[in-house]
């Protein structure tokens, strides 16, 4: 059970975000804290046995948070969102959650053809990977527009998934078995995850998850070559797929309210490959009603502007005051806070090239300039641009950007 004083540090920790998203000043900056392949490598294991033993992976993370603790519990990277097997069975919600995220032995059994493991298709010491590739053609547009969820389940579930080709198959079914049992060995298993975390202070906090149609039609169906030659041979069809994929993939997110889920998490792919015509013509439009949509639903929204997003910063502005979470990749914060100040709570700062190349001086330094610049006013969360810090990051300068933000961190 979770002492008194670990409960009253959960508590402290979740208000210190909810403060800095309602753009408030917090008693001191929330900080996310860095994690990736480093937490696998602190703990002296592989990312094979981070993503294949949970027991190994769970005691990994306890050692690391114990030794850098922060405001959320930060962990590895033990698998790779599956949005194609979700929308897929969007008809059960009962059972979308269960293809949310695809970790290592639920790949051994699935076989996704998109998804490389460590110590399976890649080296037992990278990261796991998404593969993108054509596994939609172009005349197939009007199928997805016709019925997203059956072209998805009929289509490219049995294309992309190498167990599910033949889905009335006893392999097929066997199969399913299998992911079944699975998911019900590891549910059982992020219950004790969740109550050991819970000890050290970090409180579950469920989300939920929405990508921008266009983005979904490229990571999963077209490919980026593809999908950006489509807006000028097809551009209709590419519009109408995406208001299409609108409403399942709002559905999708909703979902997430089941479980407690108030905030859904948006990485974007294709913003900084678009001009800003082809952005505000193709891309923003559905992405600004699901977010605008799942607000009304109560659900705020934390969109990964990845990459650049310099020359879309105005439409941010597009939505109401309040609305959620910007998290810039390669975009200074300090430039988004000139612009979005008092409307959008601001996410990152840390460059993670920073923090593998530098020395503890230089990142104590820039940390205290940092903070001291986007501090005032609150909201505003510090995190690394990027959320996986590899393993030969050196553990001095994590220790160092740690005890700065302990440092120059509070109000």
């Amino acid at each position: 059970m979770p002492s008194p004083e670990m409960l009253k540090l959960a508590e402290e920790r979740a208000a210190r975000y909810r403060a800095a998203i309602e753009l408030k000043e917090p008693d001191r900056v929330p900080f996310t804290g860095m994690g990736g392949d480093v937490v696998a490598a602190y703990a002296g294991i592989s990312s094979y046995e981070y993503c294949f033993d949970p027991e190994k992976s769970l005691q990994a993370i306890i050692k690391y948070l114990k030794d850098f603790p922060s405001d959320r519990p930060i962990g590895g990277m033990s698998g790779i969102g599956n949005a194609i097997t979700q929308l897929a069975f969007l008809d059960y919600p009962d059972l979308t959650g269960l293809f949310a995220m695809v970790d290592g032995p639920t790949n051994d059994i699935l076989g996704v053809d998109y998804i490389r493991f460590p110590g399976r298709e890649v080296d037992e010491y990278s990261s796991p990977q998404f593969i993108g590739a054509e596994y939609m053609k172009a005349d197939e547009y009007d199928e997805l527009i016709a019925d997203p969820v059956k072209f998805l389940f009929e289509k490219i579930v049995p294309r992309t998934t190498r167990n599910l080709r033949d889905l009335g198959s006893p392999a097929a079914l066997a199969t399913m078995a299998r992911f079944g049992m699975h998911k019900a060995r590891s549910g059982a298993f992020m219950q004790k995850q969740a109550a050991e975390l819970l000890k050290l202070g970090y409180k579950s906090e469920p989300a939920s998850f929405f990508l921008a149609p266009l983005d979904f039609i490229s990571d999963n169906l077209r490919d980026t070559v593809n999908l950006v030659k489509d807006l000028r041979r097809y551009p209709d069809k590419v519009k109408a797929a995406a208001e299409a994929l609108l409403e399942p993939m709002l559905k999708l997110a909703l979902l997430g309210k089941n479980i407690g889920a108030d905030m859904a998490f948006i990485p974007l792919h294709l913003n900084e490959y678009l001009s800003p015509k082809l952005y505000n013509e193709f891309y923003w439009p559905t992405l600004k009603e699901g977010i605008l949509r799942m607000l009304q639903e109560g659900m705020k929204s934390q969109v990964f502007f990845e990459g650049w997003h310099d020359a879309h910063m105005e439409s941010v502005l597009e939505l109401p005051a309040g609305w959620g979470v910007g998290y810039f990749e390669k975009t200074d914060v300090r430039k988004a806070k000139k612009i979005l100040k008092g409307h959008t709570c601001i996410m990152g700062g840390i460059d993670v090239g920073m923090v593998i190349a530098s020395t503890p001086a230089k990142l104590d330094e820039y940390i205290k300039e940092l903070l001291g610049e986007m501090m005032p006013g609150g909201g505003f969360i510090l995190s690394p641009n990027i959320g996986n810090l590899p393993r030969e990051t050196p553990i001095e300068n994590i220790a160092a950007v740690y005890e700065a933000v302990e440092k120059y961190g509070k109000y």
